[in-house]
Protein backbone atom coordinates (compact mmCIF):
# COMPACT_ATOMS: atom_id res chain seq x y z
CA UNK A 1 0.00 0.00 0.00
CA UNK A 2 2.62 2.37 0.85
CA UNK A 3 4.74 1.46 -2.56
CA UNK A 4 1.74 2.05 -4.14
CA UNK A 5 1.27 5.68 -2.80
CA UNK A 6 5.12 6.61 -3.67
CA UNK A 7 5.16 5.28 -6.59
CA UNK A 8 1.81 7.59 -7.63
CA UNK A 9 3.62 10.39 -6.43
CA UNK A 10 6.57 9.85 -8.16
CA UNK A 11 4.72 9.34 -11.58
CA UNK A 12 2.44 12.88 -10.78
CA UNK A 13 6.02 14.82 -9.38
CA UNK A 14 7.68 13.96 -13.49
CA UNK A 15 4.83 14.47 -15.05
CA UNK A 16 4.81 17.86 -13.36
CA UNK A 17 8.23 18.26 -14.51
CA UNK A 18 8.06 17.15 -17.46
CA UNK A 19 5.26 19.88 -18.31
CA UNK A 20 7.41 22.68 -16.60
CA UNK A 21 10.05 21.97 -19.30
CA UNK A 22 7.93 22.13 -21.89
CA UNK A 23 6.19 25.50 -21.19
CA UNK A 24 9.87 26.86 -20.73
CA UNK A 25 10.67 25.98 -24.17
CA UNK A 26 7.47 26.88 -25.74
CA UNK A 27 8.25 30.04 -24.31
CA UNK A 28 11.66 30.47 -25.10
CA UNK A 29 10.37 29.36 -28.58
CA UNK A 30 7.54 32.54 -29.08
CA UNK A 31 10.37 35.43 -27.39
CA UNK A 32 12.78 34.28 -30.47
CA UNK A 33 9.78 34.19 -33.10
CA UNK A 34 9.00 37.70 -32.29
CA UNK A 35 7.66 39.46 -35.28
CA UNK A 36 8.73 42.89 -36.08
CA UNK A 37 7.87 46.08 -38.84
CA UNK A 38 10.44 47.17 -41.60
CA UNK A 39 9.51 50.24 -43.26
CA UNK A 40 10.36 50.15 -47.46
CA UNK A 41 12.49 53.24 -47.69
CA UNK A 42 12.87 54.98 -51.24
CA UNK A 43 16.07 56.42 -52.94
CA UNK A 44 15.87 59.25 -50.61
CA UNK A 45 15.79 57.45 -47.79
CA UNK A 46 12.69 58.35 -46.52
CA UNK A 47 9.79 55.81 -45.46
CA UNK A 48 8.32 55.10 -49.93
CA UNK A 49 4.69 56.37 -50.05
CA UNK A 50 2.60 55.28 -52.78
CA UNK A 51 -0.76 57.47 -53.11
CA UNK A 52 -3.65 56.07 -55.00
CA UNK A 53 -4.36 57.77 -58.32
CA UNK A 54 -1.15 60.42 -57.80
CA UNK A 55 1.56 58.16 -59.65
CA UNK A 56 1.98 57.64 -62.78
CA UNK A 57 -0.15 54.65 -64.78
CA UNK A 58 -2.38 55.16 -61.91
CA UNK A 59 -6.25 54.72 -63.26
CA UNK A 60 -8.91 57.05 -62.34
CA UNK A 61 -11.15 55.81 -59.20
CA UNK A 62 -13.98 55.55 -61.64
CA UNK A 63 -12.10 53.49 -64.18
CA UNK A 64 -10.78 50.90 -61.46
CA UNK A 65 -14.48 51.45 -60.19
CA UNK A 66 -16.12 49.77 -63.49
CA UNK A 67 -13.06 47.61 -63.78
CA UNK A 68 -13.95 46.08 -60.58
CA UNK A 69 -17.37 45.53 -61.34
CA UNK A 70 -16.80 43.96 -64.17
CA UNK A 71 -14.64 41.35 -62.92
CA UNK A 72 -17.08 41.00 -60.18
CA UNK A 73 -19.82 40.17 -63.12
CA UNK A 74 -17.30 38.19 -65.09
CA UNK A 75 -16.25 35.53 -61.96
CA UNK A 76 -20.05 35.66 -61.11
CA UNK A 77 -20.92 34.59 -64.58
CA UNK A 78 -17.86 31.79 -64.73
CA UNK A 79 -19.29 30.35 -61.48
CA UNK A 80 -22.85 30.15 -63.04
CA UNK A 81 -21.90 28.99 -66.28
CA UNK A 82 -19.02 25.87 -64.08
CA UNK A 83 -22.00 24.83 -62.40
CA UNK A 84 -24.45 24.42 -65.75
CA UNK A 85 -21.21 22.81 -67.29
CA UNK A 86 -20.74 20.61 -64.22
CA UNK A 87 -24.90 19.49 -64.81
CA UNK A 88 -24.79 18.89 -68.29
CA UNK A 89 -21.72 16.85 -68.41
CA UNK A 90 -23.49 14.48 -65.80
CA UNK A 91 -26.61 14.71 -68.10
CA UNK A 92 -24.56 13.72 -71.10
CA UNK A 93 -22.80 11.14 -69.45
CA UNK A 94 -25.33 8.99 -67.93
CA UNK A 95 -27.07 9.77 -71.09
CA UNK A 96 -24.58 8.03 -73.47
CA UNK A 97 -23.79 5.43 -70.41
CA UNK A 98 -27.19 4.45 -70.38
CA UNK A 99 -26.79 4.31 -74.12
CA UNK A 100 -24.24 1.84 -74.44
CA UNK A 101 -25.36 -0.41 -71.88
CA UNK A 102 -28.75 -0.86 -73.35
CA UNK A 103 -27.07 -1.33 -76.89
CA UNK A 104 -24.48 -3.95 -74.93
CA UNK A 105 -27.41 -5.56 -73.57
CA UNK A 106 -28.84 -5.99 -77.32
CA UNK A 107 -26.05 -7.18 -78.52
CA UNK A 108 -25.35 -9.85 -76.00
CA UNK A 109 -29.03 -10.71 -76.14
CA UNK A 110 -29.14 -11.47 -80.31
CA UNK A 111 -25.38 -12.19 -80.59
CA UNK A 112 -24.95 -15.00 -77.54
CA UNK A 113 -25.82 -17.59 -79.52
CA UNK A 114 -23.99 -16.80 -82.40
CA UNK A 115 -21.14 -18.93 -83.61
CA UNK A 116 -17.64 -17.86 -82.47
CA UNK A 117 -16.81 -16.89 -86.01
CA UNK A 118 -19.77 -14.67 -86.18
CA UNK A 119 -18.24 -13.07 -82.41
CA UNK A 120 -15.60 -10.84 -84.39
CA UNK A 121 -17.92 -9.46 -87.00
CA UNK A 122 -20.17 -8.90 -83.82
CA UNK A 123 -16.89 -6.82 -82.39
CA UNK A 124 -16.52 -4.98 -85.44
CA UNK A 125 -20.12 -4.18 -85.16
CA UNK A 126 -19.95 -3.11 -81.57
CA UNK A 127 -16.87 -1.15 -82.19
CA UNK A 128 -17.95 0.70 -84.93
CA UNK A 129 -21.29 1.67 -82.92
CA UNK A 130 -19.14 2.94 -80.13
CA UNK A 131 -16.82 5.49 -82.64
CA UNK A 132 -20.66 6.56 -83.55
CA UNK A 133 -21.52 7.03 -80.34
CA UNK A 134 -18.49 8.71 -79.17
CA UNK A 135 -18.72 11.37 -81.77
CA UNK A 136 -22.37 12.05 -81.54
CA UNK A 137 -21.34 12.51 -77.28
CA UNK A 138 -18.53 14.88 -78.23
CA UNK A 139 -20.67 16.92 -81.20
CA UNK A 140 -23.35 17.32 -78.12
CA UNK A 141 -20.61 18.62 -75.56
CA UNK A 142 -19.72 21.19 -78.06
CA UNK A 143 -23.10 22.43 -78.55
CA UNK A 144 -23.87 22.69 -75.06
CA UNK A 145 -20.34 24.05 -74.75
CA UNK A 146 -21.51 27.00 -76.91
CA UNK A 147 -24.68 27.33 -75.67
CA UNK A 148 -23.55 27.56 -71.94
CA UNK A 149 -21.02 30.16 -73.08
CA UNK A 150 -23.32 32.32 -74.77
CA UNK A 151 -25.52 32.01 -70.88
CA UNK A 152 -22.17 33.15 -69.40
CA UNK A 153 -21.74 36.51 -71.38
CA UNK A 154 -25.72 37.05 -71.38
CA UNK A 155 -25.68 36.51 -67.70
CA UNK A 156 -22.10 38.58 -66.95
CA UNK A 157 -24.21 41.54 -68.99
CA UNK A 158 -27.43 41.13 -66.63
CA UNK A 159 -24.57 41.14 -63.47
CA UNK A 160 -22.96 44.08 -64.98
CA UNK A 161 -26.08 46.01 -65.54
CA UNK A 162 -27.80 45.21 -62.03
CA UNK A 163 -24.23 46.61 -60.19
CA UNK A 164 -24.10 49.44 -62.21
CA UNK A 165 -27.61 50.67 -61.20
CA UNK A 166 -27.17 49.40 -57.70
CA UNK A 167 -23.90 52.19 -57.85
CA UNK A 168 -26.02 55.13 -59.33
CA UNK A 169 -28.94 53.84 -56.44
CA UNK A 170 -26.72 54.62 -53.57
CA UNK A 171 -24.83 57.50 -55.53
CA UNK A 172 -28.79 58.92 -55.89
CA UNK A 173 -28.90 58.52 -52.28
CA UNK A 174 -25.72 60.37 -51.47
CA UNK A 175 -26.95 63.21 -54.02
CA UNK A 176 -30.57 63.41 -51.70
CA UNK A 177 -28.68 63.67 -48.71
CA UNK A 178 -27.02 66.38 -49.66
CA UNK A 179 -29.75 68.11 -51.23
CA UNK A 180 -31.53 67.41 -47.53
CA UNK A 181 -28.12 69.53 -45.73
CA UNK A 182 -28.11 72.55 -48.50
CA UNK A 183 -31.48 72.81 -47.35
CA UNK A 184 -31.21 72.74 -44.07
CA UNK A 185 -28.41 74.86 -43.80
CA UNK A 186 -30.04 77.26 -46.06
CA UNK A 187 -33.34 77.71 -43.54
CA UNK A 188 -30.49 77.71 -40.81
CA UNK A 189 -28.96 80.81 -42.74
CA UNK A 190 -32.47 82.58 -43.40
CA UNK A 191 -32.75 82.42 -39.14
CA UNK A 192 -29.45 84.00 -38.89
CA UNK A 193 -30.48 86.51 -41.60
CA UNK A 194 -34.01 87.02 -39.74
CA UNK A 195 -31.90 87.45 -36.39
CA UNK A 196 -29.63 89.77 -37.27
CA UNK A 197 -32.19 91.91 -38.92
CA UNK A 198 -33.58 92.04 -35.75
CA UNK A 199 -30.94 92.67 -33.96
CA UNK A 200 -29.71 95.52 -36.40
CA UNK A 201 -33.34 97.20 -35.77
CA UNK A 202 -33.08 96.99 -32.15
CA UNK A 203 -29.35 98.72 -32.91
CA UNK A 204 -30.62 101.31 -34.94
CA UNK A 205 -33.19 102.51 -32.03
CA UNK A 206 -30.99 101.62 -29.34
CA UNK A 207 -28.57 104.11 -30.94
CA UNK A 208 -31.09 106.79 -32.30
CA UNK A 209 -31.90 106.91 -28.45
CA UNK A 210 -28.27 107.54 -27.91
CA UNK A 211 -28.29 110.59 -30.28
CA UNK A 212 -31.05 112.21 -29.62
CA UNK A 213 -30.07 112.49 -25.95
CA UNK A 214 -26.59 113.70 -26.51
CA UNK A 215 -28.00 116.18 -28.83
CA UNK A 216 -26.52 115.20 -32.11
CA UNK A 217 -29.21 114.74 -34.11
CA UNK A 218 -29.72 117.28 -37.06
CA UNK A 219 -33.01 118.37 -36.08
CA UNK A 220 -31.33 121.36 -35.01
CA UNK A 221 -28.91 121.49 -37.58
CA UNK A 222 -30.57 125.22 -38.78
CA UNK A 223 -29.05 126.55 -35.66
CA UNK A 224 -25.76 125.75 -37.02
CA UNK A 225 -26.53 126.96 -40.23
CA UNK A 226 -27.80 130.52 -38.70
CA UNK A 227 -24.62 130.20 -37.20
CA UNK A 228 -22.57 129.28 -39.82
CA UNK A 229 -24.29 132.57 -41.60
CA UNK A 230 -23.38 134.34 -38.55
CA UNK A 231 -19.44 133.55 -38.81
CA UNK A 232 -19.53 134.26 -42.60
CA UNK A 233 -16.64 136.88 -42.02
CA UNK A 234 -13.79 134.73 -41.91
CA UNK A 235 -12.76 131.46 -40.13
CA UNK A 236 -9.48 131.67 -38.93
CA UNK A 237 -6.87 128.56 -38.29
CA UNK A 238 -4.49 128.08 -35.42
CA UNK A 239 -2.07 130.74 -37.03
CA UNK A 240 1.09 129.07 -34.11
CA UNK A 241 0.17 125.24 -35.47
CA UNK A 242 -0.73 125.47 -39.45
CA UNK A 243 0.52 126.99 -42.22
CA UNK A 244 -2.28 127.97 -43.85
CA UNK A 245 -4.02 131.40 -44.46
CA UNK A 246 -7.47 132.09 -43.74
CA UNK A 247 -9.86 131.85 -45.78
CA UNK A 248 -12.46 134.57 -46.58
CA UNK A 249 -16.14 133.39 -46.70
CA UNK A 250 -16.83 136.15 -49.20
CA UNK A 251 -15.97 134.25 -52.29
CA UNK A 252 -15.90 136.75 -55.75
CA UNK A 253 -17.76 134.86 -57.45
CA UNK A 254 -21.35 133.11 -56.21
CA UNK A 255 -20.60 129.48 -55.89
CA UNK A 256 -23.47 126.82 -57.32
CA UNK A 257 -22.98 123.25 -56.46
CA UNK A 258 -23.21 121.01 -59.88
CA UNK A 259 -25.42 117.83 -59.76
CA UNK A 260 -21.59 115.47 -58.55
CA UNK A 261 -17.89 116.45 -58.30
CA UNK A 262 -16.87 116.10 -61.91
CA UNK A 263 -13.04 117.91 -60.91
CA UNK A 264 -10.45 118.13 -57.71
CA UNK A 265 -11.30 121.82 -58.73
CA UNK A 266 -14.88 121.23 -57.98
CA UNK A 267 -14.42 119.25 -55.01
CA UNK A 268 -12.10 121.97 -53.48
CA UNK A 269 -14.09 124.96 -54.50
CA UNK A 270 -17.27 122.62 -52.88
CA UNK A 271 -15.05 122.29 -49.74
CA UNK A 272 -14.38 125.84 -48.95
CA UNK A 273 -17.35 127.47 -49.67
CA UNK A 274 -19.70 125.03 -47.95
CA UNK A 275 -17.68 122.54 -45.65
CA UNK A 276 -14.96 125.27 -43.95
CA UNK A 277 -17.74 127.27 -42.12
CA UNK A 278 -19.29 123.79 -41.29
CA UNK A 279 -16.28 123.29 -39.42
CA UNK A 280 -15.62 119.80 -41.17
CA UNK A 281 -12.09 118.17 -40.73
CA UNK A 282 -11.31 120.35 -37.31
CA UNK A 283 -11.07 119.16 -33.69
CA UNK A 284 -14.26 119.91 -31.77
CA UNK A 285 -13.77 123.67 -30.31
CA UNK A 286 -10.58 123.85 -31.69
CA UNK A 287 -8.52 125.46 -34.67
CA UNK A 288 -6.48 122.64 -35.55
CA UNK A 289 -7.19 119.97 -38.19
CA UNK A 290 -8.48 116.99 -36.74
CA UNK A 291 -5.54 114.06 -37.00
CA UNK A 292 -8.55 111.48 -38.74
CA UNK A 293 -9.02 114.02 -41.70
CA UNK A 294 -7.31 113.33 -45.00
CA UNK A 295 -7.58 115.18 -48.33
CA UNK A 296 -8.91 114.01 -51.68
CA UNK A 297 -6.70 110.88 -51.52
CA UNK A 298 -7.87 107.18 -53.00
CA UNK A 299 -9.11 104.41 -51.61
CA UNK A 300 -5.46 102.55 -52.64
CA UNK A 301 -3.78 105.12 -51.19
CA UNK A 302 -6.00 105.17 -48.06
CA UNK A 303 -5.49 101.15 -47.68
CA UNK A 304 -1.61 102.11 -48.04
CA UNK A 305 -1.62 103.88 -45.10
CA UNK A 306 -4.23 101.71 -42.62
CA UNK A 307 -1.77 98.87 -44.11
CA UNK A 308 -0.06 97.93 -40.87
CA UNK A 309 -2.07 99.44 -38.34
CA UNK A 310 -3.93 97.91 -35.87
CA UNK A 311 -7.72 96.81 -35.72
CA UNK A 312 -9.94 100.09 -35.18
CA UNK A 313 -7.40 102.07 -37.20
CA UNK A 314 -9.55 104.98 -39.12
CA UNK A 315 -9.17 108.23 -41.18
CA UNK A 316 -11.60 110.52 -42.92
CA UNK A 317 -11.30 111.67 -46.91
CA UNK A 318 -12.83 113.75 -49.52
CA UNK A 319 -14.56 111.64 -51.82
CA UNK A 320 -14.56 111.90 -55.24
CA UNK A 321 -17.68 110.36 -56.23
CA UNK A 322 -20.72 112.25 -54.04
CA UNK A 323 -20.61 115.40 -51.63
CA UNK A 324 -19.04 114.31 -48.81
CA UNK A 325 -16.59 112.01 -47.52
CA UNK A 326 -15.33 108.43 -47.20
CA UNK A 327 -14.56 106.72 -43.75
CA UNK A 328 -11.67 104.18 -44.15
CA UNK A 329 -11.50 101.75 -41.43
CA UNK A 330 -8.99 98.73 -40.92
CA UNK A 331 -10.40 95.69 -39.47
CA UNK A 332 -8.79 92.42 -39.39
CA UNK A 333 -8.89 90.69 -42.42
CA UNK A 334 -8.50 93.41 -44.53
CA UNK A 335 -10.31 96.85 -45.23
CA UNK A 336 -13.91 98.56 -44.94
CA UNK A 337 -14.65 101.71 -46.94
CA UNK A 338 -17.73 103.73 -45.45
CA UNK A 339 -19.61 106.79 -47.60
CA UNK A 340 -20.99 109.73 -45.48
CA UNK A 341 -23.29 111.93 -46.74
CA UNK A 342 -23.12 115.79 -46.36
CA UNK A 343 -24.82 117.26 -49.28
CA UNK A 344 -27.74 118.50 -46.75
CA UNK A 345 -27.30 120.29 -43.24
CA UNK A 346 -26.26 116.92 -41.88
CA UNK A 347 -24.11 113.96 -41.99
CA UNK A 348 -24.46 110.56 -41.93
CA UNK A 349 -23.58 107.21 -43.64
CA UNK A 350 -24.73 106.16 -46.78
CA UNK A 351 -26.67 102.87 -46.54
CA UNK A 352 -25.38 101.80 -42.99
CA UNK A 353 -26.32 104.05 -40.14
CA UNK A 354 -29.46 106.08 -40.58
CA UNK A 355 -28.52 108.37 -37.54
CA UNK A 356 -27.96 112.12 -38.48
CA UNK A 357 -25.30 113.79 -36.81
CA UNK A 358 -25.15 118.14 -37.23
CA UNK A 359 -21.18 118.30 -37.89
CA UNK A 360 -18.27 115.74 -38.99
CA UNK A 361 -16.75 115.64 -35.87
CA UNK A 362 -19.67 114.47 -34.61
CA UNK A 363 -20.44 111.84 -36.44
CA UNK A 364 -17.05 110.35 -35.86
CA UNK A 365 -17.09 110.92 -31.99
CA UNK A 366 -20.28 108.84 -31.62
CA UNK A 367 -18.65 106.23 -33.26
CA UNK A 368 -15.97 106.10 -31.13
CA UNK A 369 -18.56 104.43 -28.78
CA UNK A 370 -20.96 102.87 -30.91
CA UNK A 371 -21.03 100.45 -33.09
CA UNK A 372 -21.24 101.84 -37.30
CA UNK A 373 -23.04 98.11 -37.65
CA UNK A 374 -23.74 95.50 -36.12
CA UNK A 375 -22.73 92.46 -37.90
CA UNK A 376 -19.21 93.82 -38.24
CA UNK A 377 -18.90 95.89 -34.94
CA UNK A 378 -16.64 98.80 -35.98
CA UNK A 379 -15.58 101.09 -33.47
CA UNK A 380 -13.07 104.04 -34.38
CA UNK A 381 -10.25 103.17 -32.26
CA UNK A 382 -7.54 104.94 -33.32
CA UNK A 383 -6.80 107.70 -36.13
CA UNK A 384 -4.41 107.13 -38.46
CA UNK A 385 -2.51 110.64 -39.53
CA UNK A 386 -0.54 111.86 -41.88
CA UNK A 387 2.57 110.62 -43.69
CA UNK A 388 3.31 113.72 -46.30
CA UNK A 389 4.46 117.01 -45.82
CA UNK A 390 3.05 118.82 -46.75
CA UNK A 391 -0.37 117.43 -45.83
CA UNK A 392 -2.70 115.84 -47.94
CA UNK A 393 -5.08 118.03 -47.05
CA UNK A 394 -3.25 121.23 -48.04
CA UNK A 395 -5.39 122.22 -51.23
CA UNK A 396 -8.28 122.26 -49.28
CA UNK A 397 -7.08 125.15 -47.27
CA UNK A 398 -5.00 127.31 -49.46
Amino acid sequence: MREEQLRRWNEREEKARMEETVLRKTTRRNQSNGKHVQWLCGKDGEVWVWVMGEAPGDKPYEQISEELIAERARQQAQKEAEELRRQKEAEITKKFRDAMAQEKARIVAEKWKIEIEDRKAAKLEEEKIQEELKKREEEERQKGEEQIKQQEEIRAKELYLSLMQAQQHSQHSDDDQEWEEQLRRSKAADEERSHKARRARDEYRRQSLRAIQKGRVAGLSNLFQRASLNNDQEIKLNNSASPFRPLSAASSNIWERPSRPFSQDVIIRWFKEEQIPRRAGFERDTNRIAQWFHGIISRQEAEELLMNKSEGTFLVRVSEKIWGYALSYRQQSGFKHFLVDASGDFYSFLGVDPNRHATLTDLIDFHKEEIITSSGGELLLEPCGQQKNPPDYSPLFE
